[in-house]
């Protein structure tokens, strides 16, 4: 035994030939298997950055693939006008009131003066308000009647084109004329006084972007108080120098408008029930509502 396992080690270590016929077979099955290797593999193979997965087969990197629903077929729809474009799922608090969208200009309509001729009589309280708005400079027309069906109409409309001190509406806004009295009062005493005190001149001009428009409050089956000319949203005020003072939020270093904005806010809250501008929403980014929704126990919206 001893003499054999020596002949043995001493064949493989110096090449004998006693060891070919125990190698060969090892060499042979080697060399099988790396050609089997080989034709397995393709040059797609090699170079995919991503490991193949068998259809069903879920991995982390690889989630199974997951066929869409088709689409149903489309229904068509009626676009009904809202204070807000696209309106949300719901409204909340405050935003409920009056998230309004300046742009709806209240839609074009061709509203006729009032007849002189007219069988209707009108009621005192509305005479009397237009004896105020006179007093107070105010430069209006009576219109029709509007009735746009449901809550969207105004029984004795104006259409107000300038207010106290020469101070043009730009467009003229059809409103009731206890909001055409409240704003031009407010005007009058609280607007035209604190852009004087700011920029040493009067105000020229007021661009509005929503009078009377028949629409609803965003969300809700409410009336908008525009469908009742019941509100005005205000976008800029130009001064008598040409110099415009733009509602949105100004910089920070804009310590005049800022000073002028802070006090149409404030002041508004004296005058209309409610006065919503920018920072409160993004819908009231650009401009500043103002309106006399009745509330209980007297109420008032001021953000």
């Amino acid at each position: 035994m001893q003499g054999r396992r020596g002949v043995f080690m001493v064949g493989i270590r110096v090449g004998n030939p006693v060891a070919t016929p125990l190698r060969a077979p090892f060499l042979r099955a080697a060399a099988a298997a790396t050609l089997l290797a080989l034709s397995a593999c393709s040059v797609s193979d090699v170079m995919s950055p991503r490991p193949s997965v068998d259809i069903g087969v879920q991995t982390a990197a690889v989630p199974v693939a997951q066929l869409a629903p088709a689409p149903a077929a489309p229904v068509p729809q009626v676009a009904t006008p809202t204070d807000s474009t696209p309106a949300p799922e719901s409204a909340r608090g405050l935003q409920a009131l009056v998230p309004s969208n300046p742009m709806m200009v209240s839609y074009p309509r061709m509203t006729l003066p009032r007849s002189e001729s007219s069988p209707r009589v009108m009621p005192a309280e509305e005479i009397a308000c237009r004896r105020r708005l006179k007093r107070l400079g105010v430069k209006y027309q009576d219109l029709e009647p509007i009735n746009d069906g449901g809550a969207c109409r105004i029984d004795w409309p104006v259409k107000v084109s300038g207010l106290s001190g020469n101070i043009e509406m730009a467009p003229a806004a059809t409103l009731n004329c206890q909001m055409a009295e409240t704003f031009a009062r407010w005007t009058k005493n609280e607007l035209a006084p604190a852009a004087r005190k700011r920029y040493l001149t009067g105000i020229g001009k007021i661009r509005q972007g929503s009078s009377y428009s028949c629409r609803r409050i965003a969300g809700t089956s409410v009336a908008s108080e525009h469908s009742k000319g019941n509100a005005l949203d205000v976008m800029s005020i130009e001064l008598k120098n040409g110099r415009e003072i733009d509602v949105r939020k100004p910089g920070f270093f804009a310590f005049r408008e800022r000073g002028l904005l802070n006090s149409v806010r404030a002041e508004g809250c004296d005058y209309f029930t409610t006065v919503l501008g920018p920072g409160y929403n993004y819908d009231h980014r650009d401009h500043f509502h103002f309106d006399l929704k009745g509330r209980r126990n007297g109420y008032r919206a001021c953000k």
